[in-house]
């Protein structure tokens, strides 16, 4: 990861429902500037689909969504 693909604020919200999962992501994402990234650690097929699918309506860019072997999903997204 470069430099500038470095999260600056990083969340877990894997202990979250639908719809906390995205006001919690949206909360993070007004603390950060626009082109900064956020790391989301989530869990559960339905935060998975809405999350990313929510960021990306509202303006921001999905740069990584990645396994882990823990069974969560890592997100990076920059603030659109």
């Amino acid at each position: 990861m470069t430099q500038s693909s470095m999260p600056v604020l990083a969340i877990d919200i894997t202990k979250e429902m639908c719809p906390m999962t995205f006001v919690r992501t949206r909360l993070a994402l007004d603390r950060i500037k626009t082109g900064e990234i956020l790391a989301v650690t989530l869990r559960g097929e339905e935060p998975i689909r809405n999350v990313p699918a929510t960021a990306t309506k509202q303006g921001h860019r999905i740069l990584r969504e990645e396994q882990l072997p823990d069974g969560n999903t890592l997100l990076l997204i920059e603030k659109g």
